[in-house]
This record gives structure tokens, C-alpha cells and sequence, in this order.
């Protein structure tokens, strides 16, 4: 069972896609949000969750206090379950805004209109790092200058290889899955000894 943890939808059920999906478990779930809401990068955020299968990233997020979330899901039905979970979590959110583009991820990028301070990539374990990369190479020019990418991956995967712009700020291993928190590279003009 998966279920939306803290926050104005808290404790709400969602549907999961029966086949074809690999949910964050509620363990993983609630380490990261708990990270996310210390360091204030929830409220009034707009969200990307990608590989979003039942979308239970991006509407945690929305529960927690984000402005927005685009799921982008490939698979159709794993794209309706994320609609039906939608409309659940925005009856307790009045006033955000989600929407579900069934989509690859990488088509969906290549004419994203938005720009996003938080993005969740929780890809298939079997996407090889090549592909990984591609996607983040396309996500890059989409991010806010203060954005935070959560990276979910097996961790016998190693950490993902990043494309010029992108840096690892810190991982976190859960067991058999690690997220990678990834930032853009702060240009050195920016950085002051002050």
C-alpha cells in the first residue's frame, strides 16, 4: 500500500499501477521529505516528477506545501492511475495545480515550457546510465538556479554520470537504493569568501 505520508493529503491512499512500476517505499519516502521540508524546498515549489508511475513523489510534494507538479508518465496506464491519484490529493490541496503528461520523459523535456526547483528522476533500475545521462542533459536547461534534483537509482548502479551544468551535493543509500541529491554548478563568479 502506498500512501501519501504528512501534509495536508497525509495518511491519504493512492493506487498503484498493477505492473510495470517500482514505488519508492514509504521508508525512502519519508527520509527524503523530511530532508526536503528541513531545507525549505517545498513550499510554493514547482515540481517534476519523472518515471512518475502512481505520481506519489510529486503529490507528496504537493501535500507538503508545492505550488505545482508535471508528472510525466510513459506508460498509459500507469498515467491513468496517476490521474485518478491526482484528482484524490487535490480535493484535500485546494488551490495546487498538477497535471499528468503521458509522455516520455526525454520527449516531454525536449519542449517542457516550465522551469522547475525541484525534479524527482526514478527511472526503471534497468535504465542503463548512457540514457540516464541523455535525460539529464535535457533537464538541465529546465532548472531554477537554486533547483534540487532527487535521483533515485539501485545502488549497484554507482552514481549517475552527470552532464556538463550538474554536480552531486550529497547521496544517501537506503539499502539497495541510493538517492543522489544533484544542484547546477555554481559559477565561480558567484562564490564569495564572505
Amino acid at each position: 500500500m502506498t500512501r501519501i505520508i504528512a501534509g495536508a493529503a497525509g495518511s491519504l491512499t493512492l493506487t498503484v499501477p498493477d505492473a510495470g512500476t517500482r514505488p519508492t517505499s514509504d521508508r525512502v519516502r519519508e527520509s527524503l521529505f523530511g530532508a526536503l521540508d528541513a531545507a525549505d524546498a517545498l513550499r510554493g515549489a514547482a515540481v517534476l516528477d519523472l518515471y512518475a508511475g502512481s505520481g506519489a513523489l510529486g503529490l507528496e510534494a504537493l501535500s507538503r506545501g508545492a505550488a505545482s507538479a508535471d508528472l510525466v508518465e510513459k506508460s498509459a496506464r500507469a498515467a491513468s492511475v496517476a490521474e485518478r491519484n491526482v484528482r484524490a490529493v487535490l480535493r484535500a490541496v485546494p488551490g495546487a495545480i498538477a497535471r499528468v503528461h503521458t509522455a516520455s520523459v526525454d520527449a516531454f523535456l525536449r519542449s517542457a515550457p516550465a522551469s522547475y526547483d525541484l525534479v524527482f528522476v526514478d527511472p526503471p533500475y534497468d535504465l542503463d546510465g548512457a540514457a540516464l545521462g541523455v535525460t539529464l542533459a535535457l533537464l538541465t536547461p529546465r532548472l531554477t538556479p537554486d533547483a534540487r534534483v532527487i535521483v533515485e537509482r539501485a545502488t549497484r548502479s554507482g552514481a549517475p554520470a552527470l552532464p556538463p551544468g550538474l554536480s552531486v551535493l550529497r547521496d544517501k543509500r537506503y539499502g539497495e537504493t541510493t538517492l543522489w541529491w544533484l544542484g547546477l554548478d555554481v559559477p565561480s563568479a558567484r562564490v564569495s569568501d564572505a
